[in-house]
């Protein structure tokens, strides 16, 4: 350049240029350095800057001092000092459009190191603005390369490092905050949406291949699935104290709020950047959630290995949905106006065209697929939108994330504590017989408890959860609004009776909304209880949904979906009794208060009265099974619900008025509700008696050593045996126990209807049965080897059947009908129930009752005994067709016109409302009297007891 400059002792711009384009192109500058003859120290820091490298960063500081020289230099010389940082911004265009020509250099990487380098120390801005410069001479400049082929290779270089980096380090938040910037800066964020747009969008998994989903994917969770090598979260969780995990989960839930906090403010910006952007972003979403809807399949969870091929993770969906929960919170709150502008009509949209999706703001698909609260009636028009609001596809696509996600990270954690729990039990059992199986077992469980406690972690995050139970009360609170036909821009109050359904939009409301309120709740029952102290007036909200939907079938038709509700309803009820042994017992204040308190608590019992009753029959193939699953919760809301003054004198009402309808054209539903139940109680008991027979059995052979002789596999066999039965005997006498104890408590207050011909004698054969088991020398067979370990709390039984004979025995035609069980009644059987009660140290007022009970029934019995040997002449036309017992007050079946006593068509009808004689079609109202007859046997009977007066005592 000296040569060139023929003498010229100064530099002009010109010149200037090209020494900046030569020195860009030297492979070691540093080599190349000329100092000042006047600097007699060494200056390290001109040194470095002078002999940098790399291209970029070198530029960026020329960019700093040209820019610090504008601010200094005189007035005359401030266009030379512009000029000269521009040149710095035009050579950085040259490096990134031509990079090939600096050899050794990546400009790319520069480039990101740059912005991160400004993110650690604090100068983003001042990077921001050099970079901006610098875009701006790009965008100005595509002849070579377009701006986005200058971006993607700096996004590629970024997502491959990011890849491999944890939660918890700080590097990650450094990486962050560049793609933050990435998300403001239009131009880029343009490109950046274009480049997460998969090559085979069908495919779940191509989206967490992406950049952003890269970044989605990292959490505390496994990252390889069943590997917990190199897995840095609660390794050796045994090993640990309790606070020690604590105080690590706590750092856990700190770092993935940080992560969370920047996840949302990149979606936010990149939703606000230009239309084109937001549409961009919202149809990744879309195609994404429609490429996973396979993850809720039965088959995904059972063949992992296939499921993590096809489908992206459980932390991409987790930290997805805590990003959209986010964006929702500014409408989340129950009474929002905001809320009432959700159009559910876009779910009823089908297949529409790239540019109809981008005009009408629809970017979720296969909606129109999924099934709905109710069915749309044949007559309703669909009033679509010509475009849907962002509130609209905000809500819709996290609903649809939650159900893609949260459900099976909630399914996962309540197997593995399952799995917890069996395998605790089977190492201390190992522990005591020695061996190596011990340790072998100790491994697996250690290795699972590590899973559990990261999975526990990543689903607890304490704002994620907050944020969720805000979306949730408000989807709760939106639907009753939908479900009282609320058009207009206010909430209204809820009140009964509900109106018509008129061109409702229910019917356009996936179920997975409801889904996914029911598994939320129930989830942090389990998992998170304090949760639910946070927020009073969500739980209003909750508790108006469950009494809205919970037994109204025309407001939501699928039968389990109202009895899962039911559960929700027990998960946000106040719980006095820790949730596990060993916690503290739950703060319940807010729940109680809310409970108390609660304005629609007759129509909650009768919506949870109702939902007991519709699940026996659902249409599914599996319904007897299912029934008792669903019921378990109900029998604890029914028990809360009675030692509520509110809750219980709605109850007793519904009970009185059954009593007074009881042949009603249809059933009284406190009627039908009784008579299930004692249908349930039968079968339950009667089923853990024949579980326990059979572990006897096999206990006695195990212990006598009769397996000891047997092949190996008939051994496995055996033990899976006692397994089996002993679960299912479990299950059946915790349900047995509920339901006599529902009764038990149901007597105290209400009698009239228990002792009416329709419900006693059924009830007392119950009683008496179980009595002959449980007190009686059959109970023998029962003994097995511990009785806490199936559940069976036999003293705990006879009590509760003492208590509900004590309850209805001041009633006479009560006892009356004790005697008439000639199946299982006997005085002996009530002699041997006292000598329990005072074995099993029962209040002696108890005893004392019970015996008076006893000989006044057994009086009774003497007299019904007489009756008996009258009744066994009687003429065959005058008894029941159906129990072979004299009829006092035959009736007329209109269709088979059989005559049978009203009481045995009356329990009949109750379980099935047909003919027994032809199975046409009959109701209680439809029944005739058959007066004649029944003069007939009572002027036979008026005779017979004359002719017994006339014979006297010896007759």
């Amino acid at each position: 350049m000296a040569a060139d400059l023929d003498g010229q002792d100064w530099l002009d711009m010109d010149s200037i240029e090209q020494a900046l384009f030569n020195r860009l192109l030297l492979l070691e500058p540093g080599n190349h350095l000329i100092y000042m003859t006047s600097c007699s120290m060494v200056n390290l820091s001109a040194d470095r800057d002078a002999g940098e490298k790399c291209a970029i960063p070198y530029l960026y500081a020329c960019y700093q001092r040209a820019k610090e020289e504008v601010t200094k230099v005189p007035e005359k010389l401030l266009p030379f000092a512009v000029r000269c940082k521009n040149l710095t911004i035009s050579n950085a265009r040259t490096v990134l459009l031509t990079p090939e020509i600096y050899v050794n250099q990546n400009v790319y990487e520069q480039l990101l190191d740059l912005l991160l380098e400004g993110v650690n120390s604090a100068q983003l801005d001042q990077v921001a603005e050099f970079a901006e410069e610098v875009i701006a001479g790009l965008l100005a400049d595509q002849e070579v390369r377009t701006f986005g082929e200058v971006i993607v290779p700096v996004l590629d270089i970024f997502q491959g490092r990011v890849k491999d980096l944890d939660l918890c380090q700080l590097l990650l938040y450094s990486y962050l905050d560049v793609l933050l910037y990435f998300s403001q800066q239009k131009d880029i964020a343009k490109v950046l949406v274009e480049h997460i747009q998969p090559k085979d969008p069908s495919n779940g998994l191509q989206y967490q291949k992406t950049l952003l989903g890269t970044i989605l994917n990292i959490s505390c969770l496994l990252k390889t699935p069943g590997v917990v090598e190199n897995h840095g979260y609660f390794l050796n969780p045994s090993r640990s104290s309790p606070q020690e995990m604590k105080v690590q989960e706590s750092n856990i839930h700190q770092f993935m709020g940080q992560f969370h906090d920047k996840l949302h403010l990149i979606l936010k910006n990149l939703l606000q950047q230009t239309n084109e952007t937001r549409h961009l972003l919202l149809s990744w979403l879309g195609g994404c959630l429609q490429a996973n809807t396979g993850r809720t399949k039965i088959w995904a969870n059972q063949m992992p290995e296939i499921f993590f091929q096809m489908y992206a993770s459980d932390a991409f969906f987790l930290n997805l949905g805590a990003a959209l929960l986010k964006l929702c919170q500014p409408f989340c709150r129950p009474n929002s106006p905001k809320l009432l502008t959700f159009n559910p009509t876009y779910c009823a949209l089908g297949e529409l065209s790239e540019e109809e999706r981008r005009n009408r703001n629809v970017h979720a698909r296969g909606l129109d697929k999924e099934t709905c609260l109710i069915p749309m009636p044949p007559q309703q028009n669909v009033e679509f939108a010509h475009s849907y609001s962002l509130l609209t596809e905000n809500l819709i696509l996290t609903q649809l994330t939650l159900h893609l996600g949260f459900h099976r990270l909630h399914d996962q954690m309540v197997k593995m504590n399952q799995s917890l729990h069996r395998l605790q039990g089977t190492w201390r059992e190992a522990q005591l017989s020695g061996g190596p199986a011990a340790e072998q077992l100790r491994e697996q469980f250690e290795h699972l408890m590590t899973v559990y406690l990261s999975t526990k972690a990543a689903a607890t995050q304490p704002t994620m959860l907050q944020n969720c139970l805000h979306l949730q009360a408000s989807c709760a609170a939106l639907l009753v609004q939908l479900g009282m036909n609320n058009r207009g821009p206010d909430h209204l109050p809820l009140r009964y009776p509900l109106p018509l359904l008129t061109n409702n939009q229910l019917c356009h409301v996936p179920e997975f909304f409801v889904d996914n309120l029911g598994d939320f709740f129930i989830f942090l029952r389990r998992f998170a209880d304090e949760v639910l102290e946070t927020w009073a007036e969500s739980l209003e909200q909750v508790l108006n949904f469950i009494t809205m939907f919970m037994g109204n079938v025309e407001r939501m038709s699928n039968p389990h979906l109202r009895a899962k509700l039911a559960e929700v309803l027990e998960a946000v009820m106040p719980h006095m009794e820790a949730s596990s042994p060993g916690s503290t017992q739950p703060i319940v204040f807010q729940r109680q208060r809310v409970f108390c308190t609660y304005c629609h608590a007759p129509r909650l019992a009768e919506a949870l009265i109702t939902v007991f009753v519709d699940i026996e029959f659902t249409g599914d193939p599996h319904q007897f099974e299912q029934k008792f699953n669903y019921r378990r919760p109900m029998y604890s809301i029914l028990k809360y619900m009675w030692n509520t003054e509110s809750y219980r004198d709605s109850i007793k009402h519904l009970a009185t008025y059954a009593s007074e309808n009881l042949e009603a054209m249809n059933p009284p539903l406190f009627l039908r509700f009784l008579n299930l139940l004692m249908n349930d109680a039968i079968f339950l008991l009667d089923e853990a008696i024949q579980f326990l027979s059979k572990i006897k059995v096999l206990q006695l052979e195990r212990d006598r050593g009769a397996w000891d002789e047997l092949s190996p596999d008939a051994r496995r066999e055996k033990e899976s045996s006692l397994q089996m039965f002993g679960q299912l005997g479990r299950f059946h006498n915790i349900m047995s126990n509920e339901t006599i104890g529902t009764l038990a408590f149901l007597t105290s207050e209400i009698k009239g209807i228990f002792v009416h011909p329709f419900l006693a004698e059924r009830i007392i054969s119950m009683l008496n049965y179980f009595l002959q088991h449980l007190v009686g020398p059959k109970m023998g067979a029962l003994k097995v080897k511990d009785f806490s370990e199936f559940d069976f709390k036999p003293h705990q039984l006879v009590s509760d059947i003492c208590t509900i004979y004590l309850n209805l025995g001041n009633e006479e035609n009560f006892c009356a009908s004790v005697p008439k069980d000639g199946r299982s009644y006997s005085p002996t059987l009530f002699c041997q129930t006292v000598r329990v009660l005072k074995k099993i140290n029962k209040p002696g007022d108890m005893i004392v009752s019970f015996s008076l009970l006893a000989d006044k029934i057994k009086s009774l019995a003497d007299r019904h005994q007489q009756e008996e040997e009258t009744y066994s002449e009687a003429p065959d036309e005058f008894l029941d067709p159906i129990m072979s017992t004299l009829m006092l007050d035959p009736v007329v079946l209109p269709s088979s016109n059989v005559t049978v006593d009203r009481s045995t068509i009356a329990r009949h009808l109750l379980s099935d409302q047909t003919d027994p004689f032809n199975r046409s079609p009959l109701t209680m109202d439809q029944i005739r009297p058959n007066e004649e007859l029944k003069q007939q046997i009572l002027q036979w009977l008026a005779e017979h007891k004359e002719e017994r007066e006339q014979m006297g005592p010896s007759g």
